[in-house]
């Protein structure tokens, strides 16, 4: 049994190329301080804003995460992938420290922007890199071991988060600032340079796609259902933490140590699923099965429970089991529709997608957290969440 078990993640590692592995380490580096996001809310209402106010914020970060992701997609199709994650990085470190010394709400607001528009233009330039080190035989597991860094790096980031915020809110934008640099920093010193033409001249597969994005229907119909899911997804990180506070009068450790579980347990578990999922049963039908677990996660929050703790607890095991089944094979599915011409721009409008998804999320989950009252919440978005499960049914049927 142990043998087998050790022989399944050995296999669920293997035939990753080397600068995979220093992608992923990069990656953990600066998702290691992953903490302004996550917390967002929760500083708003530290500083006296209202659950609104918080959730503009965190919108106003979607709305820089459009422009950013925009940007940087076109970048990476003109100055390279390498340069523009080394800019986003770097840059995005600086504005992470510089937002932390706002006082008031208006300069919040605006260095949130100009931090997300900076920061976000990594995301496609990364999925570049991704698809440029990898093979469509090892993609998935590529992308998987990239989540495998952000998670773990999410789950460290986040429980550190929580004790700092105890400590005092404005560590979080100085440890978030510094590894956003130390891992650009890392990016110079152990991936070796890849020039535009190199980027370019590489491209391992079969080119399925020569238009761009906008005359893919199938893909700009994908990316809508897409962005349903980014829409329930994104309340992990607004309405969730407020709720796990005020609903069920958790503090900021517990809080911390709860949303750590799901980096930890996808870096621990992910690969090796994706290992079995992959090839047993289409990218779509695989999503549909994420997204109806996210459905159920959210309808649990209603669940009446004595020990609030254990609650939370469950949700986001639910969670974790519902991104692991779906996440990981959405990246693949959009990615075997480019080249190595348009990657960046498809790269984009994916990016775009769940940028939107961040903006219109955070606005109307705590503006219906509000008005209406969390229950109602966890119920439109498990609707959601299901309406959002039969589209991707839909694709794969139409396919």
């Amino acid at each position: 049994m142990i043998s087998t078990t050790i022989n399944l993640y050995k296999n669920a590692y293997s035939g990753l190329t080397r600068r995979m592995w220093l992608l992923a380490v990069v990656m953990l580096i600066n998702r290691s301080g992953t903490m302004v996001l996550p917390f967002m809310t929760l500083y708003c209402h530290h500083r006296g804003y209202t659950e609104t106010q918080g959730g503009l914020a965190v919108a106003i970060y979607g709305v820089g995460s459009l422009f950013g992701a925009f940007i940087g997609g076109r970048l990476s199709d003109t100055i390279g992938f390498y340069k523009m994650q080394f800019i986003a990085l770097f840059g995005g470190g600086i504005m992470f420290i510089v937002l932390g010394q706002m006082d008031s709400y208006l300069t919040i607001c605006i260095c949130i922007f100009f931090a997300s528009l900076i920061n976000e233009a990594f995301r496609p330039a990364n999925s570049s890199a991704v698809a440029h080190y990898s093979t469509p035989q090892n993609r998935t597991q590529s992308f998987s071991l990239v989540r495998l860094a952000i998670n773990l790096g999410w789950g460290v980031g986040s429980a550190l988060a929580g004790i700092l915020a105890s400590i005092s809110y404005h560590l979080l934008f100085w440890v978030d600032g510094f590894t956003n640099i130390a891992a650009a920093i890392a990016l110079l010193l152990i991936l070796p340079k890849v020039s535009i033409a190199q980027q370019h001249k590489a491209g391992h597969e079969k080119i399925v796609k020569s238009t761009g994005p906008i005359q893919d229907k199938t893909f700009m119909i994908f990316t809508g259902f897409m962005f349903l899911f980014a829409l329930c997804f994104f309340q992990l990180f607004t309405t969730v933490p407020l709720y796990f506070k005020e609903g069920l009068l958790l503090n900021e450790s517990s809080i911390g140590i709860i949303m750590s579980v799901n980096g930890i347990l996808i870096a621990v578990f992910e690969m090796v699923i994706v290992f079995k999922l992959e090839g047993k049963k289409p990218y779509l039908k695989l999503m549909m099965y994420g997204c109806m677990l996210l459905a159920l996660s959210y309808w649990m929050l209603n669940i009446p429970l004595a020990n609030t703790f254990i609650l939370a607890t469950g949700v986001i095991l639910m969670v974790t089991i519902a991104e692991i089944t779906g996440m990981p094979f959405m990246n693949s599915y959009y990615i075997a529709r480019t080249t190595t011409a348009n990657r960046g721009q498809y790269a984009a409008i994916y990016t775009m997608a769940w940028s939107a998804a961040q903006v219109v999320g955070s606005l109307s989950g705590t503006q219906i957290a509000h008005s209406l009252g969390y229950s109602y919440l966890w119920w439109i978005l498990g609707g959601i969440c299901f309406i959002t499960a039969m589209g991707f049914n839909y694709i794969q049927t139409k396919r």
